[in-house]
């Protein structure tokens, strides 16, 4: 019974969610342009704003969900597995020393953008976007490192 009360409210979520991009992507394409860019090389459309603000709220609300449950189960791993809690830490570990390794080695020159007159070209801004691109690099490169070595370990194992 609790499974499918799981099952059923989780795909309810889903569908809700997936409606509502598709509006917002909808009023996004076919919402008509800003008044007075419709002659210029690339008009704005007019729920800009509205598809930005969006992609935060389902950011946001994936990030808050994915920080509670790892909570909760590491909570639940320390209760009954101390062990294997005290390994997932290790991890939850080495990942922040990750993203302070990446802002380390980030850059927070201005970058000379032409057209762009915001208040985003900030040295901290510039660090937290090479943060999250080195971090992005670095767990590619282990990805791969740990599909190569799972293929040789199968290879050599038989």
């Amino acid at each position: 019974m609790a499974v499918s009360k799981i099952r059923k409210i989780s795909s309810l979520t889903l569908w809700v969610m997936m409606l509502i991009s598709l509006a917002v992507f909808g009023l996004f394409y076919f919402g008509g342009v800003v008044p007075g860019t419709e002659t210029a090389e690339t008009p704005v459309p007019e729920y800009t704003d509205l598809l930005l603000r969006w992609g935060y709220v389902i950011l946001g609300i994936t990030l808050v969900m994915t920080i509670a449950f790892a909570i909760v189960h590491l909570i639940k791993l320390f209760k009954d597995n101390f062990r294997s809690a005290i390994g997932n830490l290790i991890a939850i570990v080495l990942f922040f020393a990750l993203f302070f390794i990446g802002y380390s080695m980030g850059s927070g020159t201005p970058l000379s953008i032409p057209g762009y007159d915001g208040a985003d070209n900030t040295p901290f801004w510039l660090k937290i976007t090479d943060m999250w691109l080195y971090t992005a690099y670095i767990l590619l490169i282990l990805i791969f490192a740990a599909l190569v070595w799972g293929s040789i370990k199968k290879m050599v194992d038989k």
